[in-house]
C-alpha cells in the first residue's frame, strides 16, 4: 500500500491520473528512454520531456540552466503551483530523472505515476497522438538545490570518510566486466569497476515485475541489508545519473531518508577521471 511509504503523496496510481485528466492544476509529463515512444501514443494531455534533448545542455555536460528550465516549464504550461505528474517507460526510470531535475530547481508539487506507461496500457486506458498546446506561463525557478546533487569532490569526500555509496548498476557493470548496461553499446568510460566502498543494489530491485514499487518493508530490508540506512549521508550513482535518480527517489521519498544525493556524473565521469580510485 502506498500509505506505508514515508511520503505517500509523491506516488499516484493510474486511477488517480485517470480522474485528473482534465484538471487544469495537474500537468502530466511523459519522459522515456525511448525518444520516439511518446509519438506512438501517450496519456491524453501529457507533454513530452526528453531526458537528453530537453533537459541537457546542448554544449556542456550539464543540465539546462535555471533560465532554460524556466523557459521549458513556461512553454509546457507549467506554473509554480502546478502538480506535475511524471511517468514513462522502463519502470519510470527516466520519469524519476525528470522529477529529480524539477526538484533540483525547486518545484514543490511533483508525483510519479506508479507502474508508468506499461501499467496504463495494460489496463487498457486511453492513449492519444494529439500533441497538447497549453497557454504559456511565467514560471520562476528557485536556485539549484545542492542537497540533492553530488559532484565529484563530494564523492571523493564520501570515499575518504567511508560513507555509503550505492552503485545501482547491473552486477557486471559493478564488477568492471561491462562499461555500459547489458545489451547496450559498450562505451562511455575508459575503465570499468566501481567507486571504492560502494555497494551494489541494482535500481530495478526496487520494483516489481509490473513496474510498480515494492512495499515499504521490502524496500527497507533491501537497503538495510547492505548497510544503507536513514542515519547516514548517502550518494547514489549509475552511469549517467538516470538509474540512480530512481534509487534517489525511493530512498528520499518512499523511505524518507533525510540525506540522499544523486551523483549524475556517475561512472562516465568517474571511470574517465584521471587519478580517481577504482575497485573491481
Amino acid at each position: 500500500m502506498t500509505e506505508d511509504y514515508t511520503h505517500p503523496e509523491v506516488l499516484v496510481e493510474t486511477e488517480w491520473v485517470a480522474q485528473h485528466l482534465n484538471d487544469p492544476d495537474v500537468r502530466l509529463v511523459e519522459s522515456n528512454e525511448d525518444f520516439l515512444l511518446y509519438e506512438t501514443g501517450h496519456i491524453p494531455g501529457a507533454v513530452k520531456v526528453d531526458w537528453f534533448t530537453t533537459l541537457q545542455d546542448s554544449v556542456r555536460r550539464d543540465f539546462v540552466s535555471k533560465e532554460e528550465f524556466e523557459a521549458l516549464c513556461s512553454k509546457l504550461g507549467i506554473a509554480n503551483d502546478t502538480t506535475v505528474v511524471f511517468y514513462g517507460d522502463k519502470s519510470n526510470w527516466f520519469a524519476t530523472y525528470a522529477l529529480w531535475l524539477f526538484k533540483y530547481y525547486g518545484h514543490e508539487e511533483v508525483r510519479i505515476m506508479n507502474g508508468g506507461r506499461a501499467k496504463w496500457i495494460r489496463e487498457n486506458r486511453p492513449l492519444t497522438k494529439n500533441i497538447p498546446n497549453y497557454l504559456k506561463t511565467a514560471y520562476k525557478a528557485k536556485g539549484p538545490d545542492p542537497q540533492i546533487r553530488a559532484f565529484r569532490n563530494e564523492v571523493f569526500a564520501q570515499v575518504e570518510n567511508k560513507l555509503p555509496l550505492v552503485d545501482v548498476r547491473s552486477p557486471r557493470e559493478y564488477s568492471g566486466e561491462l562499461l555500459h548496461m547489458p545489451d547496450y553499446p559498450q562505451e562511455g568510460a575508459m575503465r570499468g569497476g566501481h567507486i571504492p566502498g560502494a555497494v551494489n543494489i541494482s535500481w530495478s530491485k526496487a520494483t516489481n515485475e509490473d513496474g510498480t514499487f515494492k512495499t515499504s518493508a521490502e524496500l527497507r530490508k533491501l537497503y538495510a541489508d547492505q548497510g544503507i540506512t536513514a542515519d547516514k549521508q548517502i550518494i547514489a550513482y549509475c552511469r549517467i545519473g538516470e538509474r540512480s535518480s530512481h534509487t534517489w527517489f525511493v530512498l528520499k521519498y518512499l523511505l524518507g531518508y533525510p540525506d540522499v544525493m544523486n551523483y549524475d556524473g556517475s561512472w562516465t565521469e568517474w571511470g574517465n577521471l584521471v587519478n580517481a580510485p577504482i575497485e573491481k
